[in-house]
């Protein structure tokens, strides 16, 4: 929200700064974001005349102008068209930054002629957007003067509007916040009705729902529509916006200045008597006054005649009923549109205008009629005509609620000690109305709903600064509170993770929902009914999306070889118990290449990397099982970890390329992903010390095994069946070959381990080497079917 200091001062009587306005708007709760000064970026600019004008010796479309300046008569060479003789300019000096241009002035010959400084435009100075020469000023004005004064600029004041407060989106209701805090006295703000000459012809209709509770209007015949007065256009153009008309810019006028959006339609191009509010129907469409068509929704609201929609409420006229030079009668629109509804039309059609803004903030509705009356009385000021008598459909929104207010709630609040006659004043000064112990919001006022607000008002026009600076009473430290396992769990996680060396991400608990399908999820009780974003409408069945994108969002940035783990909540459905904690990591394995082709599969790194972090966080011995993962996994390089077929705790492996595709990744992604949930909580046992070191003296022994399996047996079966034929003995098993090819059937695999036995009371001797060898064959081919390859 905009506005100048002189804008403001029509509406409160005081000779504060600008500095000092805005040190009270501060104190007085608006947040001020910029204050732009004109006479400090144009304070090297001034008033200049042309004293003679001839043209360049070099060049056909240049003048070589004397000009009389404020430090004294200097030669410029000079390219506009109308430089010439008795011309009044503005003066831009030697040394002087020219905003427009961004350039820095400097003595430079222009075809051999010198130009001691430049006379300027005003898209140079930045007070228009084009200009087809240079300024053109009153030749009474004193050459010397600044050229900010000629000009009539001064500060504009921007800050930003709390949803709260749509009363401070007009400059009236910003001067009736200072005038309570002592900066001024605030002018009167009532407007007398404009009497009518005859019955309005128009014919205003409401549909009976939610969307416009109430609309008046009136038609004002024999205008003389044209371009506005000077005063108007400064004052519009201070602010940034750009003057159209007399009748349109009166309409944004009292948009800054009463926070009251209006809306004209020339009558003439209304077809069939009427205006209508209502809901829109399928099929309808809009060309609206930006010069888009946009459809219409059943959840819009619009404003109709016999033609169709003709305009968007509380958002955008149609260009069909704009006004122009050439409109003679004109239809005045003031109407209260629901601000929810405005707020979604604006979302839907992507229009965020004046109107839009301040209806879907909610305007006063008290001054739906005056906002009529005060547009009216302009109207006849600027464009002449005659009024109809206004009139009224619907009923207005009721007006806020009474307030049983204690005045000594104050001190308790707050810690302020104000007499009770102050803060009357301070109340009646923002428009409250009081009787007795009651007081009543005015209609702007409609954040007001209890005792509290009250206060709050009170204390931020008395000032933030008078608060007593008070300790706080001492209150008992509480005791700490004790973790729950998997709070504890999810804490080791992430230590573990981040001590392998993996980078923790925080990423979105929403996906889009084509990715929710590929990862299991996508269920329709699962999509959310208002996305912040379209690619957010999903709660995440996994955390494995979110982290292959920002593997792919790393390694478009030149970062592929990433290695990344996050810890948060999955939902498997809507039930209380389908929302689950997850540990997930994603390696993306895109080291610098090597001649030779080397290193240890990272994959089997990253398994071990999931043992380790199982370990860490307390889980049980888990069965590997293989040809059961999820689809989103590679079906031959994943497997899952588990306590049984219904128990899943994690699955690892390489992602499918099918899904690294659908997610715009290169592969390969290696990851996995803990179901935190199904990790056991660890059985309660009797505190123990450390057990003793259980070391042998005798040195260790190995035997080599290669059996023949199915293919379809996984190594890690083979392995464990072997280190159970004797667990006093054997202390480990290792797979260290897997082959396949001439020598072996078809849908067979030879796989080689190496059983390492530590004996424990004595040497063993051959005999007993041979018994443990065969009850190692044994017990593999009970467990898998396999045969000692011969």
């Amino acid at each position: 929200m905009k506005f100048t200091l002189s804008w403001l001062r029509e509406h409160l009587d005081t000779q504060a700064s600008a500095a000092e306005i805005v040190e009270a708007m501060t104190m007085a709760g608006l947040e001020v974001e910029h204050v732009e000064d004109p006479a400090s970026k144009l304070a090297a600019f001034s008033v200049a005349k042309i004293v003679e004008a001839v043209k360049h010796p070099n060049a056909d479309k240049l003048r070589v102008c004397q000009v009389d300046t404020k430090d004294g008569r200097k030669e410029i060479v000079c390219g506009a068209p109308n430089a010439r003789a008795g011309l009044t300019t503005v003066y831009a000096p030697i040394g002087a930054y020219v905003p427009g241009s961004g350039v820095t002035l400097e003595a430079r010959p222009v075809r051999g002629v010198v130009s001691n400084g430049m006379l300027c435009s005003a898209a140079e100075l930045e007070v228009a957007e084009e200009s087809d020469g240079i300024m053109e000023l009153d030749e009474a004005l004193a050459v010397g003067a600044p050229a900010v004064q000629a000009l009539g600029l001064e500060a504009v004041i921007d800050f930003e509007v709390t949803p709260n407060r749509p009363d401070w989106l007009g400059v009236a209701g910003i001067a009736r916040d200072l005038a309570a805090a002592g900066v001024g006295k605030l002018e009167d703000l009532s407007v007398a009705p404009v009497k009518g000459s005859f019955p309005c012809p128009v014919e205003i209709r409401l549909d009976g729902s939610d969307a416009c509770p109430a609309f008046a209007g009136r038609l004002i015949r024999g205008v003389k529509n044209g371009p506005s007065p000077a005063w108007l256009q400064r004052k519009l153009v201070s602010i940034g916006l750009r003057p159209i008309n007399a009748l349109v810019d009166v309409t944004n006028l009292l948009s800054y200045d009463r926070a009251r959006p209006l809306h004209v339609y020339d009558a003439k191009k209304l077809s069939g008597g009427f205006v209508e509010a209502r809901l829109g129907r399928e099929g309808e469409s809009l060309e609206a006054l930006d010069g888009k068509t946009y459809e219409i929704t059943p959840e819009i609201c619009v404003i109709a005649d016999a033609s169709g929609a003709i305009g968007l409420g509380g958002v955008m006229g149609g260009e069909s009923t704009g006004c122009s030079e050439e409109t003679v009668d004109v239809f005045v629109e003031s109407a209260w549109f629901d601000p929810i509804r405005t707020a979604q039309t604006g979302r839907t059609t992507g229009i965020v205008s004046d109107a839009q803004y301040r209806f879907a903030r909610g305007v006063d509705p008290g001054f739906v009629v005056p906002g009529l009356e005060l547009a009216t009385r302009l109207i006849l000021e600027l464009c002449g005509g005659e009024p109809s008598e206004v009139t009224l459909a619907g009923e207005l929104p009721a007006p806020p609620a009474p307030v049983a207010f204690d005045r000594g709630y104050v001190k308790k609040l707050s810690g302020l000690t104000i007499p009770a006659e102050r803060i009357d004043q301070i109340l009646t000064d923002l428009g409250f109305s009081i009787d007795g112990a009651t007081v009543t919001p005015p209609t702007w006022r409609r954040d007001v709903e209890g005792k509290a607000d009250l206060v709050e008002e009170v204390a931020r026009i008395e000032g933030y600064g008078a608060l007593p600076a008070e300790e706080l009473p001492p209150i008992a430290r509480p005791a700490g509170g004790v973790l729950t396992t998997r709070q504890m769990r999810m804490r080791t996680a992430r230590r573990s993770m981040a001590a392998r060396g993996f980078s923790e991400a925080i990423t979105w608990s929403f996906i889009r929902q084509d990715f929710a399908e590929l990862f299991g999820g996508g269920a329709a009780n699962l999509v959310l009914t208002n996305p912040i974003a379209a690619d957010l409408s999903t709660m995440r069945p996994s955390i494995l999306p979110g982290l292959i994108e920002a593997v792919g969002r790393n390694a478009r940035r030149g970062f592929p070889d990433v290695a990344l783990f996050e810890v948060g909540p999955v939902y498997l459905g809507d039930e209380p118990g389908d929302q689950k904690t997850a540990v997930a990591a994603v390696l993306a394995p895109h080291p610098p290449r090597r001649w030779d082709k080397g290193g240890d599969d990272p994959l089997f790194a990253l398994k071990g990397d999931l043992l380790g972090l199982l370990d860490d966080i307390g889980a049980p011995p888990l069965q590997v099982a293989q040809g059961q993962s999820s689809p989103w996994w590679h079906p031959g390089r994943s497997a899952r970890l588990q306590l049984g077929p219904k128990n899943v705790v994690a699955e690892f492996g390489e992602l499918h390329p099918r899904i690294l595709k659908a997610l715009d990744v290169d592969g390969p992604v290696l990851a996995f992903e803990i179901t935190l949930d199904a990790v056991p909580e660890p059985k309660k046992k009797a505190t123990k010390g450390r057990p003793a070191l259980s070391a042998s003296t005798l040195m260790p022994l190995s035997r080599d095994f290669a059996f023949v399996v199915a293919e379809t047996v996984a190594a890690g079966e083979l392995a464990r069946a072997a280190g159970g034929a004797d667990k006093a003995l054997i202390t480990d098993v290792r797979v260290f070959d897997v082959y396949q090819g001439k020598g072996v059937a078809e849908g067979m695999k030879s796989v080689a381990v190496e059983v390492e036995v530590q004996p424990r009371e004595k040497t063993l001797t051959d005999a007993e080497i041979e018994a443990l060898s065969g009850r190692v064959v044994a017990a593999v081919e009970k467990a898998t079917g396999g045969k000692l390859r011969s």
